[in-house]
């Protein structure tokens, strides 16, 4: 693949391979990297414990900031919980809402394989990157899409128990998005690199065909 497409073209699947691994390790291992965040005023409750002023859900759990500190709950994937209110009014967030969050480790491997192949100079090896590329652009829409799902669904829930509070997207959620951005930067480079190979390998074996032909005498001749 030529050099000029190449270069950038890893770099776009290195970045968004690397800010998929952060958003991936996610809470409560890494408890910055939250996809949807409440801040409360202290009115509501989480699974009948502590009333809380700060929600952060990921992947793998969800932390909650108490009167004493922030205490973390490591409950894998797929996990439920519910917000009570103080006069006793709650919502559930079901697992169907947190299931989906998983797919973003499924993004980061995808997009860890098209980086590996985008190291390759091989024609056919560099669009087998570039599909895979896209491939992982799309495993990543889809992840963006259950981000926006539960963010919304959270939002309008905790809207319902009329409380004080403050729903955000947390820092997980727009890496995702970069992400996805890079990703289809990456596919397109690595396309058009591919293309451009192919358009100077054509006019290299024309040039070699029509190029300049002697006579029969030009075989005897010194050079």
């Amino acid at each position: 693949m030529s050099r000029t497409y190449c270069i950038p073209g890893v770099f776009f699947l290195f970045s968004a391979w690397f800010l998929l691994f952060i958003v991936s390790i996610s809470l409560p291992s890494f408890q910055a990297m939250d996809i949807t965040r409440v801040h409360s005023s202290g009115q509501v409750s989480s699974n009948n414990n502590e009333a809380f002023t700060q929600l952060r859900l990921g992947i793998w759990g969800y932390c909650v900031d108490l009167s004493a500190g922030r205490t973390c709950f490591n409950t894998g994937h797929g996990y439920s919980l519910t917000v009570t209110n103080s006069q006793n009014a709650e919502v559930t967030i079901g697992p169907s809402w947190t299931r989906g969050l998983a797919t973003l480790p499924v993004a980061c491997c995808v997009a860890f394989i098209a980086l590996l192949l985008s190291f390759s100079q091989h024609i056919t090896i560099t669009l087998v990157a570039s599909l895979v590329s896209f491939l992982a652009a799309l495993i990543t829409l889809v992840a963006f899409a259950i981000n926006i799902a539960l963010f919304a669904y959270v939002k309008h829930e905790l809207g319902t128990l009329n409380i004080s509070e403050t729903t955000i997207t947390g820092p997980g959620f727009w890496l995702t998005f970069v992400a996805l951005i890079l990703l289809l930067l990456a596919g397109c480079t690595v396309c058009f690199g591919r293309r451009r190979d192919r358009m100077a390998g054509a006019t290299n074996n024309a040039y070699q065909l029509n190029g300049p032909k002697g006579g029969f005498l030009s075989r005897f001749r010194r050079n």
